[in-house]
């Protein structure tokens, strides 16, 4: 076990025999299995798409990745970085699980246990996405880092207690079969190809290469002394990752819902937020002077 102070987050309580190092990547057949199956369906199609295929992918794969993932789930779900009714809550986090990563409490699980990683004074090699890029690749997208002795994962009642979340947790691989019959109904199995299979498989694999690469190197205004891993912004990614591109902003701020925080800094999520704030669909919507900052934060000048 560690001889360091191990620090606790909201959601992950250290417990006595809490170990952050002593752990195994460990190949998850379920996740893989998933991701390679989208990939053969997606890739497959490709030859017998036409124009109208290609354009709902975009539509698709837009809708989901901005208003589910980076609002839905990360920016609200994850951070509570802005209210909405139950109900938009609800349907922006469904659009996040068509994504094809995980479902909202596993989500949410694999999100917290990397930032609480993060926070500590070392950092496993997974977590940080120290390794090389192949073996990053492979353990991201087919693995699982499992540690020996992990700290206590503690979900808040309005959200471990919520029906609706649960049966997305239980069913969220299968969710993508009533969008797949749908786009069979109107495109036939090219468009189900390359709205359902490729769509997966191309943001599956471009979370991990924005994870990737903003742990890295890249452009730097924000430092949090005294830990080993810091976030980048990866300028020129605004419009592929819709804002969560500004990775370096969102660990100096994580709860701020404006992740392009300087005024030259495209950030199409919190565009789609304050489009909802005007109107009257989201409120309390926070900013980086609305957040508790964090100890050890520097400008970098």
């Amino acid at each position: 076990m560690s001889d360091r102070t191990l620090i606790s987050t909201s959601r992950l309580q250290v417990l006595p025999k809490t170990d952050d190092q002593t752990g195994e990547v460990r190949w998850n057949p379920r996740k893989s299995l998933f991701y390679i199956g989208m990939a053969t369906i997606g890739l497959s199609a490709i030859p017998f798409a036409d124009l109208k295929d290609w354009m709902v992918f975009a539509l698709l794969t837009g809708v989901t990745i901005l208003a589910g993932h980076s609002v839905g789930m990360h920016r609200l779900l994850i951070h509570r970085s802005f209210r909405t009714s139950k109900y938009l809550e609800y349907f922006l986090v469904y659009l996040g699980v068509l994504v094809g990563m995980a479902g909202p409490i596993g989500m949410i699980r694999l999100h917290d246990a990397r930032d609480w990683h993060q926070r500590q004074a070392q950092c496993p090699a997974y977590p940080c996405h120290a390794a090389g890029f192949w073996r990053d690749a492979w353990w991201q997208l087919h693995c699982t880092f499992y540690l020996d002795n992990p700290p206590e994962f503690v979900l808040e009642k309005s959200i471990a207690e919520s029906k609706f979340y649960r049966w997305l947790e239980h069913t969220w691989m299968m969710q993508q079969i009533p969008l797949a019959l749908v786009l069979y109904y109107f495109g036939g199995w090219a468009l189900v190809g390359v709205g359902v299979g490729l769509r997966v498989f191309i943001s599956l694999t471009g979370h991990w290469v924005v994870g990737h690469f903003s742990h890295k190197k890249g452009q730097q205004r924000w430092v949090i002394d005294k830990l080993p891993v810091q976030g980048y912004n990866l300028p020129y990614l605004s419009w592929l990752a819709f804002g969560e591109n500004w990775h370096g902003n969102h660990h100096a701020f994580p709860e701020s819902a404006l992740l392009g925080i300087e005024d030259h800094q495209c950030d199409p999520g919190f565009t789609f937020i304050r489009v909802l704030e005007k109107i009257g669909l989201v409120w309390d919507v926070k900013l980086p002077q609305h957040t508790q900052r964090r100890e050890g934060l520097t400008l970098v000048t």
